[in-house]
């Protein structure tokens, strides 16, 4: 939305699956930082009335204090401070929570929908795939429907222009980096009940991200959700049916083959 590529987007998912952890493990998180108080345990689905509001804040908070001074330059010096951004975030974590892998369980997390004794779906990965979809889908009407939403897309396509329009740049890229990371905090706030969180597993889902956006062409959000539901039909096919390596092996194929075959995309000829 501000055609800003942050290598920390992986890292700011993590934060909030630690936050998820912490609001799910109170007293866990109390022998770790004895300052933490000991509250009632809050289930994962209700703590992202907790994570998304906080990231947003912390994401509205980087962009106005960092972001916003590498933002129209070249690409090197964005780069290189969202990747120190990255660094620093991981192993701030690493200090705080120590390189423990960490889980929650809830009452749900094992349940499963049985259909015929033949194909079973776990809850929370449904529970997690439909609010992806409702999240996607009210991103998409945010963006094609608010005043804020078209903003941003003309702030990103260009930026002198929008201003001459009467459009606060920077209040545009505030919204939208906050927004990415509240974003962020949903996704990783609902893999929690089924996933496992330790200082470097940002790095995983950023580079995974990027496969995504590119393979499913930048900028398009329909691009974006499409590609996002082949690589995870390919790569748990993958699993599944060749090993345990393999899915991210076929993943990274479908990314060269994008790069070679279509270097803008799979929608990149109905975008131009």
């Amino acid at each position: 939305m501000a055609k800003f590529v942050n290598f920390a987007h992986g890292e700011f998912m993590m934060l909030a699956m630690f936050a998820t952890w912490a609001l799910a493990t109170p007293e866990a998180m109390h022998a770790l930082l004895p300052w933490y108080p000991i509250h009632p345990v809050v289930d994962p689905l209700l703590s992202l009335l907790i994570t998304v509001p906080l990231l947003f804040a912390f994401g509205v908070l980087v962009q106005q204090t960092l972001f916003r001074r590498v933002i129209g330059g070249s690409d090197l010096p964005q780069i290189f401070l969202t990747f120190a951004l990255s660094l620093l975030l991981a192993n701030l974590a690493l200090l705080v929570f120590k390189a423990d892998v960490r889980t929650v369980r809830t009452p749900y997390t094992d349940a499963t929908i049985n259909i015929a004794n033949e194909i079973f779906i776990s809850w929370p990965r449904l529970i997690a795939f439909i609010l992806a979809l409702v999240l996607s889908a009210a991103l998409f009407l945010f963006l094609t429907r608010t005043d804020l939403g078209q903003a941003m897309r003309a702030a990103a396509q260009d930026r002198d222009t929008a201003m001459l329009m009467g459009i606060d740049p920077d209040h545009v890229y505030r919204m939208a980096v906050g927004l990415a990371s509240a974003l962020a905090a949903a996704g990783g706030t609902l893999l929690m009940p089924f996933f496992v969180v330790q200082p470097y597993v940002g790095g995983q889902f950023g580079l995974m991200a990027f496969v995504v956006v590119v393979v499913g062409t930048l900028g398009d959000i329909r691009g974006a959700l499409l590609g996002g539901l082949l690589l995870g039909v390919v790569e748990s096919l993958g699993v599944q049916f060749v090993g345990a390596d393999s899915g991210r092996i076929l993943v990274f194929l479908i990314l060269l083959l994008t790069l070679i075959l279509r270097p803008g995309g799979l929608f990149g000829a109905r975008r131009a």
